[in-house]
């Protein structure tokens, strides 16, 4: 394992959640096509692009290594089917006029990170981090109790990538190789897919000659970059801290929702992020003043 080099961890986390947090402008240029067939394409066009990098961007030894170890391969499995999951929801929610939810679900995920931390990985929590779980629980508590039911979308999309990012950290595979095993491993599903979806827009002939299809291809490098930062932003960096960097991502996505795409911000959806909010200027006031006395 390579020496954390955090000032090279904490660039490419802010590369990854900038690019993240600008995802909704792709996904609305190609809202026409449905989600699970823009996801399908994502798989299949990520797996293509990231082989390709990786035959340029060596990793000697990387295939090896996962031979000698199949129990990585069950790794990638998992972490693949979350990854999967959560994109199949962000873009449904994105393309149905519900990004303030999937801005909601990104901020709760890094109070879920320090939750998973207690759960897995042996962590402990300090009394202020247990003041900033407990302020995002009365958020999603007051979210519940406005619409009477859970908001599936922000907690699916928080346990999703909260549970992908801890599985990427403690999994022994470089970034790229582990992002492409994990999308090739994707792609028997995705084609299964498009065989039994004739009907589907993409496997219409008069479909590739539009600009649409343009779109669809680029789902594979514009899926790749933040990814690929991500995934090695997670090696260099501890897990509280990675969750840190992530209010950039929700913040651009709120903003986007509220004044490029006029998304209704009511003051009970202003009540929840508050909470959210609250609990995340806790955190962040524990997260340094832990640093200072480090």
């Amino acid at each position: 394992m390579r020496t954390a080099n955090p000032r090279l961890g904490y660039c490419l986390g802010l590369i990854a959640y900038t690019l993240w947090g600008l995802f909704p402008l792709y996904f609305k240029v190609i809202q026409a096509v449905p989600a699970i067939e823009i996801v399908v394409h994502r798989v299949l066009w990520a797996a293509l692009f990231g082989s390709l990098l990786l035959g340029v961007w060596k990793h000697p030894g990387w295939w090896r290594e996962l031979r000698e170890n199949p129990r990585r391969l069950a790794v990638l499995t998992l972490s693949g089917a979350l990854i999967a999951t959560n994109w199949l929801v962000y873009v449904w929610a994105v393309n149905n006029g519900r990004m303030l939810e999937t801005s909601l679900g990104y901020y709760i995920n890094p109070l879920v990170n320090v939750l998973l931390g207690l759960m897995l990985l042996g962590e402990r929590l300090r009394r202020l981090q247990w003041l900033a779980v407990g302020l995002a629980c009365l958020g999603v508590a007051q979210q519940i109790w406005h619409a009477g039911s859970l908001p599936w979308v922000s907690l699916m999309l928080a346990l999703t990538f909260g549970f992908y990012g801890l599985i990427r950290k403690k999994a022994p595979v470089a970034a790229l190789p582990g992002l492409v095993v994990e999308t090739w491993l994707l792609v028997p599903a995705a084609i299964a897919w498009l065989v039994l979806n004739p009907a589907a827009q993409s496997e219409q002939a008069s479909f590739w000659s539009t600009s649409q299809a343009l779109w669809l291809i680029a789902a594979g490098p514009i899926t790749l970059c933040p990814l690929i930062c991500f995934n090695a932003a997670a090696r260099h960096l501890p897990f509280a801290t990675l969750g840190f960097l992530q209010y950039l991502a929700p913040t651009l996505v709120l903003l986007l929702a509220v004044f490029v795409y006029d998304e209704h911000f009511d003051p009970s959806r202003l009540l929840a992020f508050a909470c959210i909010w609250a609990g995340l200027a806790v955190y962040s006031v524990d997260a340094w003043l832990t640093l200072r006395r480090n």
